[in-house]
């Protein structure tokens, strides 16, 4: 790079930084990454102190789980847009303070009813706080070299913070009540707000034309109504039912009409000619296929370590933890990664990597296999990190700087609505795969039987009900299906995986960079390694 770009260089960073030390600035946005992240696995452990104090019914409970995330994709847009027009760091120190209050309301809440709330405060909190911290790291940080690093930072740090949510949970509630969860969220808050007013810069996108707040409305019900009927899907609801058909049929009418309304506005909420550029919509549609493949998968594995190998929940999170410093790895190393092998190797390689993965843990049995899991783990974090960082950092650098809170809250949403949908892709696979195995056990009558079929945990209840040996027979039975299910929702999940690696080869083979682009050495061709994306 020459001296005069170089000097360039600087300068921008400097203009960015607006004075701050733009690796001070990436600590303050990783401290807010990571109280989201907390606070979307910390409750899962909580969930049996909570049903003890509060005694929700079950339908009160469905939501205090659900409400934080059905909130927070459904209001991403929305707020992503919004910092874009009025202020990113305003929006996202309003986050910083909504995210503190109504985590001491959740901490205090007499009722299910006023936790619920709460968690729907803290849903929209997060969703102010999400884009926000993409948008300005990709405003601080305008050189793509030092940004993929940040963002490879900022990545390995969301690992953490889902890791260490459930063990967090866990050790608060050994020594402190339930509301202990959402407490430890103040005093960050605390030191977030001024420290972040102090030391992060403002910035906004284009201002032309009015805010359009009815496409902004537009996409969060929709949003919301999409996200709600795929998480009833996943949790085995029936496809006919009339809550499930009528969120999915609402939701997905009102993105029609807003992406309809946005290509006819002048000034549109989000610049779907974004979408246009390959790697842009290639790298959102990577996202949500990693998401897709893999999500389920968690969930699936976490109740084979528990029903299967009869593990503690502390050990299974013990068992999962590999998973995350490969994760943790993978971030940290994606910025030297990026530029030695461009987006297309890089991405494709994750893919690959991770369906190798996943075809190692078709190895999995009805005993543990503790070197196979790991492994397989190991494989797995490392893998789809690898891929997720690589569609971000595109994803990201693709979008204009002034649409950046956007670009981040599609991204953002892409992430969320994979999770979904994998959810009720996958656990569909399972329980077809799982079901058939119970239908003719030896001595278990066809209602049991088709209890049983529902969940191995529902099995293992209806087996000690019947005890002696038909209850023995389906308590066998009901493991050697659910071990089946798994390998053949691994072989689904590891076909996808394939799928979003010839996706990849869409993506940008160099690393386009301001001033120059990060040569990635052709292997038969070394005149024309200089390939434009």
């Amino acid at each position: 790079m020459s001296g005069t770009t170089t000097a360039a260089s600087a300068l921008r960073r400097r203009a960015a930084g607006a004075g701050a030390n733009r690796w001070v600035v990436l600590v303050v946005l990783c401290v807010s990454l990571l109280l989201v992240a907390l606070d979307a696995t910390v409750l899962h452990v909580a969930v049996p102190a909570v049903t003890e104090d509060l005694r929700p019914g079950a339908i009160e409970l469905l939501w205090i789980v659900d409400i934080y995330p059905l909130v927070c994709a459904s209001l991403l847009i929305l707020f992503g847009t919004l910092g874009d027009r009025v202020g990113r760091r305003r929006v996202l120190l309003l986050g910083y303070a909504l995210f503190g209050v109504a985590s001491a309301v959740a901490a205090f809440a007499p009722s299910a009813q006023v936790l619920i709330l709460a968690r729907a405060l803290l849903g929209v909190g997060g969703a102010m706080i999400m884009p926000a911290t993409l948008s300005i790291l990709r405003q601080v940080f305008p050189d793509r070299r030092e940004r993929a690093l940040a963002i490879g930072i900022w990545s390995a740090v969301a690992a953490v913070g889902a890791a260490v949510g459930p063990l967090l949970g866990g050790f608060l509630l050994e020594h402190f009540w339930w509301g202990s969860v959402f407490l430890v969220n103040i005093p960050l808050m605390l030191v977030s707000l001024p420290v972040g007013r102090l030391l992060l810069p403002e910035s906004t996108g284009a201002r032309n034309g009015p805010w359009d707040v009815v496409g902004a409305l537009m996409a969060a019900v929709g949003l919301f109504g999409v996200v709600l009927g795929v998480k009833r899907l996943g949790g085995g609801e029936p496809v006919a039912d009339v809550l499930t058909v009528a969120p999915l049929v609402v939701g997905a009418g009102l993105l029609f009409l807003f992406v309809r309304r946005q290509r006819r506005r002048p000034y549109p909420l989000v610049d779907l000619r974004m979408f246009g550029r390959p790697a842009f919509s290639t790298a959102v549609g990577c996202i949500v296929l990693a998401m897709l493949a893999l999500v389920g998968l968690e969930l699936i594995a976490a109740q084979y370590l528990q029903l299967v190998l009869g593990l503690s929940p502390l050990a299974t999170g013990l068992r999962l933890l590999p998973l995350t410093l490969a994760a943790m790895a993978a971030g940290l190393a994606g910025a030297r990664m990026l530029r030695r092998f461009g987006p297309r190797r890089m991405v494709c390689f994750g893919f690959c990597l991770t369906a190798a993965a996943v075809l190692t843990l078709t190895g999995m049995g009805g005993r543990d296999n503790t070197v196979l899991l790991l492994a397989g783990f190991l494989l797995l974090g490392f893998g789809l990190e690898t891929t997720l960082f690589g569609a971000y950092e595109s994803m990201l650098s693709e979008a204009p700087a002034e649409q950046a809170g956007g670009a981040a809250a599609i991204g953002e949403t892409s992430y969320q609505l994979g999770a979904g949908i994998g959810i009720a892709l996958l656990g569909s696979v399972m329980n077809a795969a799982y079901a058939p195995g119970l239908a003719s056990v030896p001595g278990v009558p066809a209602p049991a039987a088709a209890s049983a079929g529902h969940s191995l945990g529902e099995a293992y209840e209806v087996a000690a009900q019947l005890g002696g040996k038909a209850g023995g027979a389906l308590r066998r039975a009901a493991r050697e299906s659910f071990v089946h299910g798994l390998h053949v929702t691994l072989l689904v999940s590891a076909g996808l995986l394939m799928l979003g690696a010839v996706m990849a080869l869409r993506l940008p083979r160099v690393m386009q960079c301001e001033g120059g682009e990060v040569e990635v050495p052709a292997p038969r061709e070394p005149e024309r390694s200089r390939v434009s994306a």
